[in-house]
């Protein structure tokens, strides 16, 4: 699943908002969540270190796995530095999380899918009347006192 971060800054009231978005469908991108942080103490968490900044990046309602928190401390290190800056988007593919694994690519040879849809024969009605032949047509007799006689 692709994921967009992004990272706003309010200077004049001190708060860092992140945002996060995900890609529901291709190219349908919806707002997920929202979370909010003191500004000053992000910039100070991310000056200390990686696990200083995810102790205070993760919570019980914004909780990235640990290859994606890792990716938005370094990708926000310099943003949080730079007062100048005001709006970081830090993208991920879930499928980073799978390093050394390659993406699936599906090959012409693999799958002769003409050769399946191929018509062998005639496909005409009389094809069908082989194999629709006998008559489904519900047959009632006098001696027959179900309910579904009438």
């Amino acid at each position: 699943m692709k994921q967009k971060i992004r990272f706003e800054k309010n200077i004049k009231d001190g708060v860092l908002t992140i945002l996060e978005s995900s890609e529901v469908d291709p190219g349908v991108v919806l707002l997920l969540h929202e979370e909010e942080y003191s500004l000053e103490e992000m910039t100070q968490a991310s000056k200390e270190g990686v696990e200083v900044f995810l102790s205070l990046l993760r919570r019980r309602s914004f909780f990235p796995a640990r290859d994606m928190a890792v990716k938005l401390f370094d990708g926000s290190v310099a943003f949080l530095k730079d007062e100048a800056e005001e709006k970081l988007i830090i993208e991920y593919n879930d499928i980073e999380a799978f390093p050394g694994e390659e993406e699936f690519v599906l090959e012409d040879d693999d799958v002769e899918l003409d050769a399946l849809l191929e018509e062998d024969g005639d496909t005409k009605e009389d094809e069908m009347k082989e194999i629709d032949s006998e008559d489904d047509t519900p047959r009632f007799t006098p001696e027959d006192t179900s309910e579904h006689e009438n």
